[in-house]
């Protein structure tokens, strides 16, 4: 592994890489429920000249809480691909239907905020993963304790399914970078999957 990174380096980094959805640069940003994946995109997103995040929780609801890739695809992935803007309705977790008009413009690097967001059928899409490197335990502990206890049966599910998703189809293997919180910034790290990916390379699919 080479040095610690600092924001401003990992953005210049992933300003260079390959494209891999028409013109735009897609970058995950996945770990945990509760592991700080929303705060570190929002300031990712600022040394990337405000680049755009979307939030996988606008493609998810509770009927599908990881059942979104083919959303994704026909919604995100296919009009970036073609370097137009992409429109979707998001979803309102507190109606339970997609009502927010969202918009994700092809931008040279946009984010894909959420967990899961490294999974295997959008790599073809990503050009790097990021996993926000906090134990399962201690980023559930913390989610559970934003959310309250009203949100306690929601968490009951929510840990049984994202379970179930990790174990099936891991992304911490294919991080590019692992992120640590210290203090109130973050240590970046090179992660399992090395340098980049190519055409071709066996982590791309």
């Amino acid at each position: 592994m080479c040095g610690v990174l600092d924001l401003v380096e990992l953005a210049s980094r992933l300003g260079r890489l390959e494209a891999r959805c028409g013109p735009v640069r897609l970058v995950a940003v996945d770990g945990h429920a509760g592991s700080g994946k929303s705060t570190f995109a929002a300031r990712l997103a600022e040394e990337l000249d405000a680049a755009p995040v979307l939030h996988l929780d606008d493609l998810a609801s509770h009927d599908a809480l990881f059942e979104w890739t083919a959303r994704f695809r026909t919604v995100v992935a296919e009009p970036l691909s073609e370097g137009r803007t992409a429109h979707f309705r998001g979803y309102d977790w507190r109606h339970r239907a997609f009502l927010r008009a969202s918009a994700l413009p092809p931008r040279p690097v946009v984010l894909v905020e959420g967990v899961g967001a490294g999974r295997r059928a959008l790599r073809p899409w990503l050009s790097a993963v990021l996993w926000m490197d906090l134990p399962r335990g201690t980023s559930w502990e913390r989610g559970m304790r934003r959310d309250g206890p009203e949100q306690a049966a929601f968490w009951t599910r929510w840990r049984r399914a994202e379970t179930r998703h990790f174990t099936v189809d891991p992304s911490r293997p294919y991080a590019h970078f692992l992120v640590r919180e210290h203090g109130v910034g973050w240590v970046i790290r090179d992660g399992p999957a090395g340098g980049f990916w190519g055409p071709g390379h066996p982590h791309s699919g």
